[in-house]
């Protein structure tokens, strides 16, 4: 399917949940998707949401329609153009000329070095100091070199094998030049069979201590303090919808490849909780959360939007499977540990961030994002 797809210039996408032992794939037969989509999480139309950061003119929501959805086992194709889609995605036409993307992805313009972003690091935690922010999340990019034998399937797979807990995907939509891999650690927000809605709280980051479980973790009053704001905003997401019947687990820490975080689960049971679009409400008010952006949140967007000095586009935006006919659930991940390929300059573009509060340290926070990185790029670039 991903060969047939790329051949024809028809987006896909392919997954990997956490903990699961088979893939699943989207192909959508329209060359440029539903753009503008607005996802909802408990009807709609099925397929591969894709959500940048913030939408702008280089990035905008869209949806991979489902119009062949692999399960693991078997394809569904969901119209009779489809069935034929499948039966002759190996032929190779003579005259066929795969279409030009409608736009040319390119890295950002601006990339910060260490002593950029370290200012940046120190203008943010000022800021927070003066009281108008309780938290900022700096984050950079930076290019490396593809590897000359890089293949996007192959480098998808050794993902999957490196990070079995992971949200691992791949995506391409060609008409718009964007081919992603990621490991994300973070559910934004679940809809489970219409009858289960979770969503996590995750932030601070340390390296993994080899042969240690991750409950042997010390963590640093700046990192509690960092993973508490976060679950507070989940917190205020739930009352700002009136709800107060919702299960808490944690803080605990887990393990995301050679990192640890602090993460705190969120749960509710919506045959006891009445509210049927839970879901949907929850991703409208939780996007992008405060372990991306900061809180209060416009104040954190407008001063990210002054610092940075690029568009994050499809960076700690989020992606995942909504409305999938087998499945009956919707899924949907923050896009972080992420790589964009650029293949026409034989480029990856890597990104991190690092959240922020009154003692964080800019030398200490360049180093978190260093750590960042490597996730993806210790397993495809080397």
């Amino acid at each position: 399917m991903w060969h047939a797809a790329r051949f024809r210039r028809h987006p896909i996408a392919i997954w990997r949940r956490p903990l699961a032992t088979h893939f699943e794939a989207t192909v959508s037969l329209s060359s440029y998707g539903l753009t503008g989509f607005a996802p909802n999480l408990e009807s709609g139309p099925a397929g591969f949401a894709f959500s940048p950061f913030q939408d702008s003119d280089r990035a905008n929501t869209f949806l991979l329609p489902a119009d062949v959805y692999f399960d693991g086992t078997d394809a569904h194709p969901a119209t009779p153009l489809a069935s034929e889609w499948l039966t002759t995605r190996h032929d190779r036409p003579a005259a066929f000329t795969p279409p030009a993307p409608y736009q040319r992805a390119a890295a950002p313009a601006t990339l910060a070095d260490e002593a950029t972003y370290r200012a940046a690091v120190a203008a943010g935690v000022e800021l927070i100091r003066t009281g108008k922010v309780r938290k900022v999340v700096p984050s950079r990019a930076t290019t490396r070199p593809l590897p000359p034998d890089f293949e996007p399937l192959a480098a998808f797979v050794k993902l999957c094998a490196a990070h079995p807990r992971a949200f691992v995907s791949l995506v391409w939509h060609p008409a718009y030049d964007q081919l992603w891999i990621g490991a994300s650690p973070e559910l934004l927000a679940q809809v489970e069979g219409g009858h289960t809605f979770r969503t996590v709280a995750l932030a601070g980051t340390q390296p993994a201590t080899p042969g240690h479980p991750p409950e042997d973790a010390r963590w640093s009053q700046k990192e509690l303090e960092e993973q508490s704001n976060v679950t507070r905003y989940v917190i205020e997401c739930f009352k700002r919808l009136r709800l107060r019947e919702y299960h808490e687990t944690g803080p605990r820490t887990v393990q995301a490849g050679h990192l640890w975080h602090l993460r705190t689960d969120f749960e509710v049971d919506l045959r006891t909780v009445p509210f049927p679009t839970l879901g949907t409400d929850m991703l409208r008010l939780l996007h992008p959360t405060s372990a991306v952006a900061g809180m209060p949140r416009e104040a954190a967007l407008t001063w990210i939007t002054t610092h940075e000095g690029y568009d994050r586009t499809y960076y700690s935006g989020f992606l995942g499977p909504v409305n999938l006919p087998t499945e009956g659930s919707s899924a949907l991940y923050v896009n972080l540990r992420c790589m964009q390929v650029l293949e026409s300059e034989q480029t990856a573009v890597l990104y991190a961030g690092a959240g922020l509060t009154a003692d964080s340290d800019p030398a200490r926070e360049w180093a978190e994002t260093e750590q960042k990185l490597r996730v993806v790029a210790d397993v495809v670039l080397n």
